[in-house]
């Protein structure tokens, strides 16, 4: 089989991510060469074969695919105990990974703001997006932002300051998780109970 004949596969995922990279057409089939390869050294001679392409063409494009640290390079003993040099994708995929994340906690934050606008009953304003924004920053996840919130609304509040107090009340008592606060108030009761017996006067107790 005539190796410059070789079909590649790959996913919509992986196309999809290297357009936003704004890529060359070289540089996108290197990388797509190193994605599809299995013994991913740099054999400029063999890629230049495989993909029809100028092996200066495949040296601007490694090196550019290097500068804009898509590829590394890292050194791997093979089955013969020898020290060879093979291209990974380690980094693209990272980038992949840290975008997916980001849009994650963006539609988070979109779940947050609607909620907040069917539990208070109003449109949010710039100052209460940045309000949110700096809780979801320190932390605080989306169940427990959500717990204070429900708190505010039952204690009869529409303000996001209670639900900031609320909030930084919780962490004052080490509570991080929805799960934390009723084991806090179960806590607490049982405090409340016990001092209350220790308090009693059983001497003049009627």
């Amino acid at each position: 089989m005539n190796k410059s004949n070789k079909k590649f596969v790959t996913e919509s995922l992986f196309i999809k991510e290297a357009l936003k990279k704004n890529l060359s057409l070289d540089e996108f089939l290197l990388l797509l060469y190193f994605d599809n390869s299995y013994d991913s050294e740099f054999d400029i001679a063999l890629i230049s074969q495989v993909l029809n392409m100028d092996e200066k063409k495949v040296l601007n494009a490694y090196s550019s695919l290097m500068k804009k640290n898509l590829i590394k390079v890292k050194a791997e003993k093979n089955d013969f105990g020898k020290i060879c040099e093979k291209v990974s994708l380690d980094n693209f995929y990272q980038d992949i990974s840290i975008d997916n994340k980001s849009k994650e906690k963006e539609n988070t934050k979109i779940s947050i703001y609607s909620i907040f606008e069917d539990k208070l009953g109003r449109t949010l304003n710039g100052m209460d997006y940045e309000v949110i924004n700096a809780w979801i920053d320190k932390g605080f996840s989306e169940e427990l932002i959500v717990a204070a919130l429900n708190e505010t609304v039952l204690s009869g509040v529409n303000s996001l300051r209670y639900v900031d107090k609320i909030l930084y009340d919780w962490q004052r008592k080490g509570i991080k998780k929805v799960d934390d606060i009723q084991k806090k108030v179960s806590e607490d009761k049982s405090s409340l109970f016990e001092t209350s017996v220790l308090n009693l006067d059983w001497l003049h107790e009627k």
